[in-house]
């Protein structure tokens, strides 16, 4: 469940396992069993939801209170007196309690900011967040300094009273040649740009040799998702207050221009033409309406459980047969194979549902194992033994 006050899943880093608290048995007199407790897990907006053993995606949960059900607890079984009939008033039957599912999930965070900073290590993307928010992320003239995302929060009514957007802007990791290929941790990295609403691409004016630095990024962006170049983007020309810097600025400046990407030189160090940047994102940005709503959701596909679904398949495997099935599955898992009468009125149920004759249509024989969910069966022709 999204839990507003979360900011990343390091809750989940040494704690893996997690399970709900069960019911518990009836009782003499028709009491019912007390109930088992749900299980909430909070985790923070952004979180998106994969079936570890598929791949597939469960949830993309992006807005407060948003939720998903990645496991089923059992359902409790029918007492004895729930089989009581006029003829037969003191059923020695009862089933036992379905078993709770067992999933593995997989957990990714993909930050949701209205700017996400992106450009290669040591592009000044940390100095830049600090220059402008009061966010305090470690800086330090190193590459690779920030290796978790920082967020700080715009005030752009410090340029005009009457704006009161507050927009997020976040200052992603950096990048490298490579990074779409998974180089550098480049997949954690991107992931977090495909939230953003505005990409501010910072480049180092007095580095190496900014056409190319900028090109590498713009390329990994395009591999990663093409979608990802076709968002607003500002181009942010760092470190205009070095040596190396002017000389480079103006044909920087015009390469952007004909791209016909927004651009903006400043020097976050020395706070030089932070100004204009604001200006140029409160720009770029939407309207304060559009801002309050969440990031637009991957799809959210979340299993229903249909506890309705009576088919079922017969399987030949190498050492007996197995038969699927949601009904068949969860009527072995409540039999109390101990029981007779319990044995018994899973034959008749299984006779009912054709299981049988499906069985035999498929070859079964005389001291053949035949599996249901967990449940190990012989087959005898006339009863079932566990």
């Amino acid at each position: 469940i999204v839990d507003p006050g979360l900011t990343t899943l390091a809750d989940y880093r040494f704690k893996h396992h997690f399970r709900a608290t069960p019911g518990e048995k009836g009782a003499g007199s028709r009491r019912h069993g007390k109930q088992g407790r749900d299980l909430e897990l909070g985790v923070p907006p952004g979180t998106v939801v994969f079936d570890d053993a598929t791949g597939n995606l469960l949830a993309d949960l992006v807005a407060t209170g948003q939720q998903v059900m990645v496991a089923r607890g059992g359902r409790g079984g029918l007492g004895n007196a729930h089989f009581a009939t006029a003829t037969h008033q003191a059923p020695r039957h009862a089933q036992k309690g379905e078993p709770g599912e067992e999933h593995t999930i997989r957990l990714e965070l993909r930050l949701i900011a209205d700017v996400g900073l992106v450009g290669l290590p040591n592009a000044g993307k940390s100095t830049l967040l600090a220059a402008i928010t009061r966010a305090q992320p470690k800086i330090a003239d190193y590459p690779f300094t920030t290796l978790e995302p920082n967020l700080g929060v715009l005030d752009l009514d410090t340029l005009d009273p009457q704006d009161q957007r507050r927009p997020t802007i976040a200052d992603l990791p950096g990048l490298i040649e490579g990074a779409s290929g998974g180089a550098g941790l480049g997949h954690a990295f991107l992931r977090h740009v495909e939230r953003t609403r505005v990409v501010a691409h910072v480049v180092d004016l007095a580095g190496r040799d900014p056409e190319a630095d900028f090109g590498v990024i713009r390329e990994e962006l395009r591999l990663h998702d093409p979608r990802l170049i076709e968002k607003p983007t500002l181009v942010v020309a760092n470190k205009l207050d070095l040596a190396d810097a002017e000389p480079r600025l103006a044909a920087f400046r015009r390469a952007r221009k004909r791209e016909g990407l927004e651009f903006v030189a400043v020097s976050a160090r020395e706070l030089l033409g932070l100004d204009g940047l604001l200006r140029a994102l409160a720009l770029l940005l939407p309207d304060r309406a559009a801002l309050a709503e969440p990031g637009e959701p991957a799809g959210v596909v979340v299993h229903r459980f249909d506890a309705t679904v009576t088919g079922f398949a017969v399987q030949r495997e190498a050492d007996g047969f197995r038969v699927r099935g949601q009904r068949v599955e969860r009527l072995a898992a409540q039999t109390d194979f101990e029981n007779e009468e319990s044995a018994d009125r899973f034959q008749r149920n299984l006779e009912r549902m054709g299981v049988e004759r499906e069985l035999v249509r498929a070859g079964v024989d005389v001291g053949d194992t035949v599996r249901i969910g967990a449940v190990e069966l012989e087959w005898d022709g006339q009863s079932w033994g566990a």
